[in-house]
């Protein structure tokens, strides 16, 4: 099995499969949160609609995880609230 590390940890994927759904598949519904009130946020569209989904991977920010494959090696951090 092929693995992205989020935020350290080890987060198994299939081939062809976004990290926003690799990380809902292992449990994480969100990962940054709003700029006024400090609101969760993960998948909401899952079409690359809306932007409540943004994390950095491999160091490029505000990239929308449902728009974004997995790769082998991925290095993803939660988008905070100016993702």
């Amino acid at each position: 099995m092929t693995e992205i590390v989020f935020e350290g940890r080890p987060v198994p994927f299939e081939p062809g499969q976004s990290i926003g759904a690799a990380l809902t598949a292992a449990g994480i519904r969100s990962w940054r949160t709003t700029r006024f009130g400090g609101r969760p946020r993960g998948l909401f569209c899952g079409i690359g609609v809306c932007f409540d989904c943004l994390i950095t991977v491999n160091g490029r920010p505000s990239l929308r995880a449902c728009m974004v494959e997995a790769r082998p090696g991925d290095v993803v951090e939660g988008g905070g609230p100016d993702a």
